[in-house]
């Protein structure tokens, strides 16, 4: 069974979306879980399926420890679900076109650093966009730059929210990231 390591920030939902699609088929397994915040949701989403974590803060952080410590899990890919670091260099040349991302809009637009959860659409908003959507790519050293894995669209009616929106895009990403990462791992 193939192994993906999830790094998350926040509360979780495309980790738990990953997780239970993979119990369903048993094709892969989530073998380690990495967050940034000690108090995220991801966590209790790891302690629930009994799936180890590490927790790394910016004070302690060691690049060279961190690529040691992924690889005893042997990770066939691993996933970003809302993870808000840029990922070290040295974690990038490790593991070349084996890490991945999911973004709440149509990248190019409204990428690049800061750029995640509501800043994204009340971007899309802002600019009088007819529709959005979810970027699934490759990470590389530049925030929302690597290539494009798949693309999903849906559209924005007039008035709608940031958080109308976001609901839109839960969807997607939802249904498209596990899904994705399963047509990558063969």
């Amino acid at each position: 069974m193939q192994s993906l390591i999830i790094f998350a920030s926040g509360t979780g939902t495309n980790a738990d979306a990953i997780i239970q699609y993979f119990k369903g088929n048993g094709k892969a397994k989530v073998a380690l879980i990495v967050s940034n915040k000690a108090d995220a949701g991801v966590l209790d989403i790891a302690r629930r399926e009994e799936i180890p974590f590490l927790i790394i803060d910016k004070k302690t952080f060691n690049e060279t420890l961190l690529v040691e410590q992924i690889a005893d899990y042997k990770p066939s890919l691993l996933v970003l679900a809302g993870f808000l670091w840029k990922i070290p260099a040295a974690l990038i040349a490790q593991y070349p076109d084996r890490i991945i991302n999911i973004h709440p809009a149509l990248l190019p637009g409204y990428g690049g650093k800061g750029m995640y959860g509501a800043r994204v659409h009340d971007a899309v908003i802002a600019a009088g966009d007819k529709e959005s959507g979810i970027s699934i790519h490759y990470v590389n050293e530049v925030y929302d730059d690597g290539g494009i894995i798949l693309q999903a669209r849906c559209a924005i009616a007039p008035g709608d929210s940031a958080q109308d929106i976001a609901n839109r895009i839960h969807k997607l990403e939802h249904f498209y990231y596990p899904r994705a990462i399963e047509f990558l791992l063969g």
